[in-house]
């Protein structure tokens, strides 16, 4: 089978990697000729476990090209995938489909025969349906169907997630579109992926739906360990005894400083958005917006009181500042809140990420970036722990307590025992937990 992937971004570079490695053979289109040819070089323009890796044995085996010539890819194509970005839209919070009308175009031009049109960006409910129309208006005489195959990749683990996926979910109409779909995801035959095979419109909803159940699972507990705080109870032990419950499930029960990333952010409000206009509003995922932003803003001020309501003047050393680990996406993270508002009251923030100090320097001016977390430590009043990643799970709290000019240990994500931290002098603070 011969794809084009349209759009080099996390969906589309993850994705067309695995089709390649899955024997299928992969055109990646993308316009920035200085991109791909940084891919080529090793150089990966997100960080992603194992991509590296991935890319360049699909390069090597000749199943994975790239090129900014989208004729070509398309022309030979069994099918079209379209992962390009579809940020919020400026002012109204509903998708902007800009990239995907200008890519839906240049494919309808270079049409030749028989060729499946796939929506892998997240899209609106009816975006497969005017993309179809902008085909037709484009290019009369264009043989095609237009299918919806959503992602459902998590961001540190995404080629395991595209390996070994919970489900495969192919909104199409016709059986000329699902067989080509189908052949293409053959070689997950032997594992017994589920094939969820719906509508156009219902492959587009489910994608929203799932990411905004999942913002509203991690909502939830936040707002249960807010209670806890007030009640005396211990917000993970609540957690595990909801999580054990098999109507519940146990992920997405980690209490923090609210979520972030590429997807819950702007999946949640175009959903929201989108329900709006058709006058059937979900008031639980409006709700759950507007408390996971206000979250993420009063993070700072839990800082603040563990330093004694004042931070003017102080260093606050701050662990992380990725949306979460084994990424370098800043796109709404929380450390976007927590980081200025720290400022704005006085303190001087270090930091260090081991993955987002590049796309994060630009976005948190003002900040001094650190080569490893003791070098953050050093001379600070307070650490903040924002991002769980592994290397901050076992820190040396005796290294680190004797470098700080005041013990106190903010822990945003729960990673560590109090008692274990107190051990050793410090003052801790963690999320719902006595």
């Amino acid at each position: 089978m011969h794809i084009a992937m349209i759009g080099t971004g996390y969906v589309g570079l993850v994705s067309g990697a695995c089709f390649a490695e899955f024997g299928s053979s992969v055109t990646c289109v993308d316009m920035d000729q200085g991109k791909i040819e940084r891919i080529l070089q090793g150089h990966m323009p997100i960080y992603e476990p194992g991509l590296e890796d991935l890319v360049a044995r699909g390069v090597q085996s000749g199943r994975l090209r790239f090129t900014t010539d989208i004729k070509s890819a398309v022309a030979t194509a069994d099918a079209v995938f379209l992962a390009v970005g579809t940020p919020s839209r400026r002012g109204d919070g509903h998708a902007d489909l800009r990239f995907v009308e200008a890519a839906t175009v240049d494919v309808a031009q270079a049409l030749r025969g028989y060729t499946v049109i796939v929506t892998k960006s997240t899209v609106p409910v009816g975006t497969g349906r005017r993309v179809a129309q902008r085909i037709r208006d484009t290019n009369p005489e264009a043989d095609f169907d237009v299918a919806s195959n959503p992602e459902f990749l998590r961001e540190g683990s995404a080629i395991g997630d595209f390996m070994r996926p919970d489900r495969v979910v192919i909104g199409c109409e016709t059986p000329r579109a699902e067989a080509v779909l189908r052949e293409l995801y053959r070689p997950l035959f032997l594992s017994e992926t589920p094939m969820v095979i719906t509508s156009l419109e219902t492959a587009e909803l489910t994608k929203y739906a799932a990411n905004a159940f999942l913002a509203t699972k991690i909502t939830f507990i936040n707002e249960v360990a807010d209670l806890c705080e007030k009640l005396g109870a211990n917000v993970q032990d609540v957690a595990r005894g909801m999580g054990l419950d098999g109507r519940i499930g146990k992920k997405f029960l980690h209490a923090g400083p609210g979520y972030g990333g590429s997807c819950f952010p702007k999946d949640t409000l175009a959903l929201a958005r989108t329900a709006q206009d058709v006058g059937s509003p979900v008031r639980l995922v409006e709700t759950v917006v507007q408390i996971n932003d206000r979250r993420k803003g009063a993070m700072a001020g839990r800082i603040m009181n563990a330093c004694g309501g004042n931070v003017r003047g102080k260093t606050i050393a701050v662990l992380g500042v990725a949306f979460k680990p084994n990424t370098d996406d800043m796109r709404d993270a929380p450390s976007l809140s927590i980081i200025p508002a720290l400022q704005d009251a006085g303190a001087h923030v270090k930091a260090f990420d081991p993955a987002a100090m590049h796309e994060a320097g630009p976005l948190l001016p003002g900040v001094e970036w650190c080569d490893e977390p003791y070098a953050a430590a050093q001379g600070a009043h307070a650490v903040a722990l924002i991002t769980e990643w592994n290397e901050f799970r076992g820190l040396d709290l005796e290294r680190m307590g004797g470098l700080m000019a005041d013990r106190v240990f903010v822990d945003l994500r729960n990673v560590y025992r109090p008692e274990v931290v107190r051990a050793q002098g410090f003052r801790y603070e963690s999320i719902g937990r006595p």
